[in-house]
């Protein structure tokens, strides 16, 4: 039977001959966890500050520029028949044992006993060595040492000849994590070391080398089809006998005999009538254990098992009168992608926990998230990333790590990124979560757009891995799975990558260039990234920066964490374009918060409101790695943005929302529920007061998945003031509060001009136990009113956001917080804001 002995114990790190590392660090043999890296060794050892506090990372650089040695000293038994050095005798000639590396970054030399096993140079891989013949019975030593990334990726650009990319270091001739040499929302923490699992297989007669499982739904049937393809690593001798090898799931069973020297297997387990597994909102997500086991005549010799779902995936792309389609359909139901991107959640990715996974995903899942693209500067996740996806039915779109730049296709680089491709494949072919696979980030487009032709000549950029390699593999190792050459790429060469009507886009001309309303200026088919920028939580900062006055606009601190080229000066003119001018701090980080959450509002709601013409959504980006300016809902310390609350309600299975359309404006229902949605919408212009000006009413009857529109009458879409009037579509109830067929707002002029009253409100907090009930009373208009219990205690959390209040309404703030908060600061800025407390007398 196959057994495994982990090898995560008793390392120590040194570092290799750089004169330019200080002295503590050159003289020392440091403690090291593996799984691990350089960086969070060096940290828990006292010898480098934390590189995500102040500006720590400008003072790091030379980690990555130095060569490291992991080393370790672990017992092994031997196997019991006659153990020594090279010696391999017994049944079917005695034991296999390998040293397998999940993952080493990036650069290693490994070497056992003083013998080299080998050299890697890919992150995104595993590795495996026969050490059978080396190993000791006693004590061994293990090696493992890695070259600075840096050095070796500047190697092979001179030996290949340089590339374009978005940022100046080589990230584009090393098969590593690419966000680490630094990104517009990351720092350039280039790391080294194990950070995946290690340890010795041993093995005899043969294994389960790969288990690729892939599920048809035979549709009208109501059968499905798991084909279970089975590659053995055998070791068998000419006298050995056959090998059986079994899959079984919900009940099923089938099995295969394999003659000596057959070393692959085809299995088909049909199951009828099983439950299928949806998309969070469409259904349940019922897994099942497919378990694939190993016999030899003495009995069994390895197993496999994983939890899988039954669903069909395809992706439609026919044409029609607006262009081409670009829609997920799961077991035959289209799926509007609700969705967000997904980066490293760590620079330090072994940090991240199932249990973080699990809180992160959580809250894409809270806020109505369905799909979850992993963008490709980062890694493939972890299985537990995987595994929560299909555990919370949340869609994912996969890319290949390819982002932002020309990739050498040279050797050896592409046999690397082809053992890689399919390991990863391979490796997550039973979640039924993945759903698509893209062959690259913006590199088609790049290559169009951002003068890489010339620059380029005659040399290779990615195109034979985007539109040969990848396509190709996935059709031999999983062809269930729909492919997508890139992100953007509008599905034909004649068209432009980046073509709206077609395929897959991104809008980045609306952050870099334009305000925010622009974004209904497009009509896309699906857009896989767009977004603004807001900072983190006021917290999340306080912790970063240790100089109280560090925190303000224009410091030095605060710059530091802006990496995206004049995000300040672009975060200042969408502030100029909608808001009054922030006093101070305190106001720039409410309002630049608070215009990330109503740019990205704009977004969603306007592209739900083109379903099905539109059939994606998905909002750069989910989540940060690190305390920093960006354009996540969820801030590097784990904590919700604004925008987080704001995609809550975008995001909501049912939607009402005011949109601009030819001829006036338009009420438009979304309903992305399984079940009609019917009643009454009252629109109503009223006065900043609260006085009645217009009223029009809808009857709503919206069937599942689709929407309805309906052009309001001009007496209610036309303002006799537009400096002192709204309008308010309410589905009954009324109320401020978010959440599905929630109400919604159409102001006539931007908050700069409207004629608000100073903010008046009564408030009162009431002790729960486990916080404070905060109930906030308008005696005026309140406008995107936000509670930051953050400011009083770190750990507090607020279950709401982004509340307007008409005169006389009423809401309540649930504030969790294991300390006591105090009632006068809760309800008072900077804590409890709205806009208009920002106008005179407030």
């Amino acid at each position: 039977m196959t057994s495994w002995q982990s090898l995560h114990d008793g390392w120590s790190l040194t570092a290799v001959g750089d004169p330019e590392i200080p002295a503590a660090v050159a003289s020392a043999r440091i403690p090291a966890t593996v799984p691990g890296c350089v960086h969070t060794d060096l940290l828990a050892a006292g010898l480098i500050p934390d590189p995500y506090l102040d500006q720590h990372e400008l003072e790091l650089g030379w980690i990555g520029h130095t060569d490291w040695c992991y080393e370790t000293t672990f017992h092994w038994p031997g196997d019991g028949e006659g153990a020594g050095e090279g010696k391999r005798e017994g049944k079917d000639g005695g034991e296999r044992v390998e040293l397998v590396c999940a993952g080493l970054d990036t650069v290693a030399t490994v070497t056992l006993n003083g013998v080299e096993l080998g050299r890697t140079a890919n992150m995104h891989r595993g590795y495996s060595f026969d050490v059978r013949p080396v190993l000791r019975v006693g004590a061994n030593v293990l090696r493992v040492r890695f070259d600075s990334a840096y050095r070796y990726a500047e190697a092979e650009q001179r030996r290949l000849g340089a590339r374009p990319k978005a940022y100046p270091t080589p990230f584009n001739f090393i098969r590593k994590m690419a966000c680490n040499f630094g990104w517009d929302w990351g720092p350039e923490l280039v790391t080294a070391g194990i950070w995946q699992e290690i340890g010795l297989r041993t093995w005899r007669t043969a294994r389960l080398a790969e288990v690729r499982p892939q599920v048809t739904v035979a549709g009208t049937e109501g059968r499905v089809r798991v084909r279970v393809d089975v590659d053995l690593a055998d070791d068998r001798t000419a006298a050995a006998g056959p090998l059986t090898v079994r899959a079984a799931v919900a009940g099923e069973v089938a099995e295969v005999v394999l003659a000596p020297g057959q070393r692959t297997a085809e299995l088909t387990v049909t199951v009828a009538d099983p439950e299928l597994w949806w998309p969070r909102g469409y259904g349940d997500q019922p897994r099942y254990p497919l378990t694939v086991t190993l016999h030899a005549a003495d009995g069994e010799l390895d197993t496999w098992q994983r939890q899988i779902g039954f669903r069909s995936v395809r992706l439609e792309t026919g044409t029609d009168e607006h262009g081409s389609a670009f829609t997920v359909v799961v077991n035959d139901l289209p799926i509007f992608a609700r969705g967000v991107n997904w980066i490293p959640d760590d620079c330090f990715p072994h940090r991240v926990t199932r249990q973080r996974y699990a809180e992160r995903l959580r809250q894409a899942s809270d806020a109505g998230v369905n799909f979850l693209r992993v963008w490709g500067g980062g890694r493939y996740e972890s299985e537990d990333f995987y595994d929560l996806a299909d555990e919370l039915g949340l869609l994912v779109g996969q890319d290949f790590l390819f982002s932002c730049a020309a990739y050498p296709e040279e050797e050896p680089f592409r046999t690397e990124v082809r053992a890689e491709a399919a390991e990863q494949i391979v490796r997550l072919a039973s979640h039924p979560s993945l759903v698509l696979w893209f062959g690259n980030n913006e590199n088609i487009w790049g290559w169009h757009d951002w003068g890489w032709q010339q620059e380029l000549a005659d040399r290779s950029w990615g195109a034979g891995y985007y539109f040969e390699l990848l396509p190709g593999l996935l059709a031999e190792l999983d062809p269930t799975r729909p492919y997508w050459p890139g992100s953007p790429w509008s599905g034909r060469p004649e068209i432009h990558p980046n073509d709206p009507a077609h395929g897959s886009m991104h809008i980045w001309t609306v952050w870099n260039q334009i305000d925010y309303t622009h974004y209904r200026d497009y009509l896309p088919r699906f857009v896989a990234e767009f977004g603004w920028q807001g900072p983190a939580s006021y917290a999340t900062l306080r912790r970063a920066i240790s100089d109280p006055a560090g925190l303000a606009v224009d410091s030095a601190a605060m710059a530091h964490r802006q990496k995206a080229g004049d995000g300040q000066l672009k975060l200042a003119r969408g502030l100029a374009a909608h808001l009054p001018a922030p006093r101070d701090f305190d106001d720039w980080h409410y309002l630049t918060q608070l215009n990330q959450a109503r740019a990205m509002s704009v977004g969603v709601e306007h592209l739900r409101s083109y379903r099905p013409i539109c059939m994606g959504s998905v909002v750069w980006q989910l989540n940060d790695c690190w305390p920093v300016t960006s354009w996540a809902a969820v801030d590097g310390d784990g904590r919700r943005k604004p925008l987080w609350y704001a995609l809550r309600r975008a995001y909501a299975d049912r939607l009402l929302t005011i949109q601009p359309r030819q001829g006036g404006l338009a009420l438009v229902a979304v309903n992305d529920g399984g079940a009609p949605w019917t009643g009454r919408v009252d629109v109503t212009r009223l006065t900043l007061a609260g006085e009645p000006r217009g009223k029009a009413s809808v009857e709503l009857s919206v069937p599942p998945y689709s929407q309805m529109r309906w052009t309001l009458p001009a007496d209610v879409a036309s303002s006799d003031d537009p400096r002192a009037e709204l309008l308010v579509a309410d589905p009954g109830g009324g109320g401020g509060g978010g959440g599905g067929g929630g109400r919604s707002f159409w102001f006539f002029a931007e908050d700069h001009e409207l004629a608000y009253p100073p903010a008046g409100y009564d408030a009162t907090v009431e002790p729960t136990p486990d916080g404070v009930r905060v109930r906030v009373t308008a005696r005026t208009i309140l406008r995107d009113l936000v509670l930051a219990p953050d400011r009083l205690d770190p750990a507090a959390e607020v279950d709401e956001a982004l509340v307007t209040l008409l005169p006389g309404e009423s809401t309540t703030f649930t504030v969790r917080s294991g300390v006591p908060l105090d009632p006068t600061a809760l309800t008072t800025r900077p804590v409890l804001r709205c806009v208009n407390d920002m106008v005179p007398g407030s």
